[in-house]
C-alpha cells in the first residue's frame, strides 16, 4: 500500500512515471492550466466563498489566481508561480465582475464597447460581453526583466517553503513562433531562422544558468510554450522541425537534466501527434494540453505508444466538446474514462485540455475534478 504523499511529492512521483498515492490534479499552476476569471467567480459564489478579491494574473487570457479555498475543495496538487503585483488597482470589465489587477494593466473602453489594451506598436481587445482579449499576447511582466525576476525567485522559495505544492517556471523560448509565416520559412527559407536559433540558445542557456542557480530544488518544472498543431494535423513538417528546431531545443533540454531536477514542459495544442517523437528526441518530457479533440490525438493510442517517454499534462476532460457542453453527470462519466486510461504507471496529472473558459457553469467544473478525484 502507497503512504500518502504530500502534494508536492504526488506531482513529482508521478512526472518520474512512478504510480503517486492519488492521481494529481492541477487546476491554475500554468498559463494553459487554469480558469477564467468569470467563471472563477461563478465558482466561487456557487460555493459561497468570497468573490470580491479575485485576481488575474494573466491579462490577455484572463485567468484567475486560484485561491487555497478552491484548491483546496478540487484536491488540487500545483500553485502558479506569480508574485503578488508591486501594487494593485480594480478593473470591472461588466457587471458583477470587479477584479484585481496590476496598476499598470489600463484596459480602455472603445466607441463598440470593446476593451483595448495597447503597449507601443500592440494591441489587443476584447468585444462586448467577451471573455479574454485577442491580437497580440500583452503580458503582464517579463520574468527575466532585471527588475521582476528577484520577485519569482523570492515566490519560489515562499512557495517550497510554506507550502507542499509543486510549482513550474514559465517563460523559456521554443525555438519556433507559433504563425504560419514561419512555419512557412522553416521550408522555403531556414538558413536565416536557424542562424537565429543559434543566438535564441546562447540566450536561453544563459536564462536556464541563473534560473539553476536560484531556483533549483524550488521549482520542479521549466515551461515553454508555443503551437505546433492545428485541429486537424501538425503545422509545420516533421522533417523542417528536425532541421531547424530540434538542434537547439535538444540542447536546452539537454542543460536542464544536466544540471538541475527540474523537467521540461512544453505547451502545444493541436494536432500534434507526428512531432511528439521529435519531442521525446529533443528531451521534453512533459506534455500540455494533450488535445484530446484533435485529429490523431485518441487517448488509448498516445498512453500506449507514448506513456512511458511522456508525462500527459491534461487530456483530462475535452473543453471543446464535454466540459461546457454537457451535463454534469456526463462530464463526470468523460472524465472517469480519461483517467482510467492515462493513470495507470504514472505519467499523468490531471487538468482540463487548456483553461476553462469563461461560461463553463459551475456544477461541471466540480463535477469534472470530483470525478477526477474520486477515480484517481
Amino acid at each position: 500500500m502507497i503512504e500518502t504523499m504530500t502534494a508536492r511529492q504526488r506531482v513529482t512521483a508521478a512526472i518520474n512515471h512512478r504510480e503517486p498515492d492519488r492521481l494529481p490534479i492541477d487546476l491554475g499552476m500554468y498559463t494553459a492550466s487554469g480558469i477564467s476569471a468569470f467563471a472563477y467567480y461563478a465558482l466561487r459564489k456557487h460555493l459561497g466563498l468570497p468573490v470580491d478579491e479575485i485576481e488575474i494574473i494573466d491579462g490577455v487570457q484572463l485567468t484567475a489566481r486560484v485561491e487555497a479555498d478552491v484548491l483546496r475543495r478540487v484536491h488540487g496538487d500545483c500553485l502558479t508561480l506569480r508574485p503578488p503585483a508591486v501594487a494593485y488597482r480594480r478593473w470591472l470589465p461588466r457587471e458583477p465582475y470587479s477584479f484585481k489587477v496590476p496598476d499598470h494593466y489600463q484596459p480602455v473602453m472603445n466607441e463598440r464597447n470593446e476593451w483595448v489594451v495597447e503597449q507601443d506598436t500592440r494591441r489587443m481587445r476584447m468585444p462586448e460581453g467577451g471573455y479574454f482579449f485577442d491580437g497580440d499576447w500583452i503580458s503582464f511582466d517579463n520574468p527575466f526583466d532585471e527588475q521582476v525576476f528577484p520577485r519569482y525567485v523570492a515566490e519560489a522559495e515562499r512557495i517550497y517553503k510554506e507550502t507542499d505544492y509543486f510549482t513550474a517556471f514559465r517563460g523559456f523560448h521554443p525555438f519556433f513562433q507559433a504563425n504560419l509565416d514561419y512555419f512557412c520559412d522553416m521550408i522555403t527559407d531556414p538558413e536565416p531562422l536557424i542562424e537565429e536559433n543559434g543566438r535564441l540558445l546562447q540566450r536561453e542557456l544563459a536564462r536556464g544558468r541563473l534560473l539553476v542557480e536560484h531556483m533549483n530544488g524550488y521549482v520542479g518544472a521549466v515551461c515553454l510554450s508555443g503551437d505546433l498543431g492545428s485541429q486537424q494535423g501538425p503545422l509545420c513538417r516533421p522533417d523542417a522541425f528536425a532541421e531547424v528546431v530540434l538542434p537547439f531545443l535538444r540542447q536546452l533540454c539537454q542543460f536542464f537534466h544536466a544540471n538541475s531536477d527540474m523537467k521540461v514542459f512544453l505547451h502545444s495544442c493541436g494536432a500534434i501527434e507526428p512531432l511528439l517523437p521529435l519531442l521525446i528526441e529533443c528531451g521534453i518530457d512533459i506534455i500540455n494540453p494533450v488535445q484530446i479533440s484533435a485529429a490523431g490525438m485518441d487517448p488509448m493510442m498516445l498512453k500506449q505508444k507514448y506513456g512511458e517517454k511522456l508525462v500527459f499534462w491534461g487530456g483530462g476532460v475535452d473543453t471543446q466538446n464535454v466540459l461546457g457542453q454537457q451535463t454534469p453527470a456526463a462530464v463526470g462519466e468523460h472524465v472517469r474514462q480519461m483517467v482510467r486510461i492515462f493513470k495507470p504507471g504514472g505519467g499523468f496529472i490531471f487538468n482540463p485540455v487548456h483553461n476553462i473558459m469563461g461560461n463553463v457553469p459551475p456544477e461541471n467544473i466540480l463535477a469534472a475534478f470530483d470525478a477526477a478525484y474520486a477515480a484517481g
